[in-house]
């Protein structure tokens, strides 16, 4: 019996993913300066409100810590750990 090991998961399920919703976000850069893994930074377009919105830069090394989505005052930030979905 083997405890703590996941079995039978994708991938794509396995790492955590971080996603943005660029219209909510109203580019206070909380995120971005949250990540320990520096996995966001601010786009260089904006989004229909007029802001430059936080996006991920370097998705693979996010670590699924979740901090970007917990300091989001907008709730712009979602985190997928091991086929959970977080939102804060």
């Amino acid at each position: 019996m083997s405890l703590g090991r996941l079995t039978n998961v994708s991938e794509e399920r396995a790492m955590p993913r971080v996603s943005i919703d660029k219209g909510r976000c109203k580019g206070c850069e909380l995120c971005v300066s949250a990540c320990p893994q520096k996995v966001l930074e601010m786009s260089t377009t904006i989004n229909e409100k007029g802001y430059f919105f936080a996006t991920p830069a370097k998705p693979e090394l996010c670590i699924g810590c979740r901090l970007c989505a917990i300091i989001c005052p907008d709730i712009a930030v979602e985190v997928g750990v091991h086929g959970c979905r977080y939102e804060y």
